[in-house]
């Protein structure tokens, strides 16, 4: 509806049961609100930057404002706005005042990062656990001096500075975010550089006589359990009892094993591994497994070709579990044939037997990665087989292969 705004058109103008706004005719973009309540509440509508058509209420409403007061406020504002104001993203500011850190983190911000990361809930746990301090500040309130403080009781307390830069890394695009959406002017950590490490990338790989003890506890595990299985049905039969399912020498005790050599050869990552199908083996000429964009970190998908030991162990392992695997699709199924989550205790267990320390499931893909690097392998290969975007990533263990130093400098070298 367009009309003048007038005191007399409110005061005759009945209620319905539906929202009603009255455009003035006087001012373009001033408008008032009448709610079925008998509310007035005066605002302005103006075009924003993208084009679209944007409401903003004046805080004002009849008849403790007048009509005439009003229209001067919305000629003021929409002159602000003519000349490239928008009073929509002043709002959005100051209620970020009202708004928390931790209610950011855990509101829109932690929904955004879910849609865009598979460690979403891992980063939310560490921002909160790294971060308490700051659990009931406002957003707007976390400034660059409170954060460069922060920083500095951690160094005090201890903590790596390539630890804290892990850190203030995961708060950086918190704010980032809170800018890109108006929420903030400016992000508090814009001046706030990483600070200097001269930590060395720690690269934690297997010993030749690491591995070999690694292999022997593997197999001796089986050994065990499969001695221990005979063992018990001899001591069922001789009581009548059912006897439990027989270990056979050509099979596996279960997916351990054939999952720490698939590693050990491959690189893969353990979720990769444990979300691996069996329609993305490949075992016929030029064996490879594929490794799908939705579950690899880069969200890329791609190719590892299988030596000839890998081939052999996933072969074995799929003809010893073809109904159990083909259930859900699963290499390594779990109970049921649902996805394993993780693997701790089994291998756990592993590394006490083998005698070896300070070696996570992960550090098989860095085993994998030194033993390439090591074997003479140019690092981009390294880097296409690991899955990694960026070459940094794969830079760690360039000083794996001094030799490629030691012959680019003997390139200086002329004869005499």
């Amino acid at each position: 509806m367009k009309s003048k705004i007038t005191r007399e058109l409110l005061r005759d103008t009945k209620t319905t049961e539906k929202t009603l706004d009255i455009m003035d005719t006087d001012v373009k973009g001033f408008l008032v609100r009448l709610t079925p309540s008998g509310a007035a509440n005066f605002a302005i509508r103006y075009s924003g930057k993208s084009g679209r058509q944007e409401r903003y209420s004046l805080g004002m409403n009849y008849p403790s404002t007048s009509v005439s007061e009003a229209r001067e406020a919305a000629r003021i504002l929409l002159g602000r706005i003519a000349a490239g104001e928008n009073p929509a993203d002043d709002k959005k500011v100051r209620l970020a005042g009202k708004l928390t850190l931790f209610g950011f983190i855990d509101g829109d911000y932690g929904e955004h990062l879910r849609s865009k990361s598979k460690s979403a809930e891992a980063t939310i746990a560490r921002l909160k656990k790294c971060f308490a301090t700051f659990k009931d500040q406002g957003l707007a309130e976390v400034d660059t001096l409170s954060i460069t403080r922060w920083r500095a009781n951690r160094i005090k307390a201890g903590k790596a500075a390539s630890t804290v830069n892990r850190d203030i890394g995961a708060l950086r695009p918190v704010f980032s975010r809170a800018v890109d959406w108006k929420l903030l002017a400016e992000s508090p950590m814009k001046s706030i550089k990483a600070l200097k490490s001269n930590a060395d990338p720690i690269v934690r790989f297997l010993s030749s006589d690491e591995e070999k003890r690694l292999r022997a506890a593997l197999d001796m595990r089986e050994t065990r359990e499969r001695e221990g299985r005979a063992r018990a049905n001899i001591w069922r039969s001789a009581r009548h009892y059912e006897l439990l399912p027989h270990l056979t020498e050509a099979q596996y005790l279960d997916y351990l094993k054939p999952a720490v050599l698939l590693s050990i050869n491959t690189g893969v990552r353990q979720g990769e591994m444990l979300k691996l199908r069996i329609a993305d083996v490949n075992l016929e000429n030029d064996p490879y497994i594929f490794i799908r964009g939705a579950t690899a970190k880069s969200n890329k998908g791609r190719h590892v070709p299988l030596n000839d030991e890998a081939q052999a162990v996933l072969s074995q392992w799929i003809k010893q579990h073809p109904s159990e695997g083909a259930l859900k699709g699963l290499v390594f199924p779990g109970k049921g044939g649902k996805p394993l989550v993780e693997i701790k205790t089994a291998w756990r267990n592993l590394l006490r037997n083998a005698e070896i320390t300070g070696f996570r499931w992960h550090d098989m893909r860095h085993h994998f990665a030194s033993r390439l690097v090591m074997a003479g392998v140019d690092l981009n290969t390294v880097r296409e087989l690991l899955g990694h975007s960026d070459l940094k990533m794969t830079l760690r263990y360039a000083h794996l292969a001094p030799e490629h130093k030691a012959a680019a400098v003997q390139k200086l070298m002329r004869v005499i």
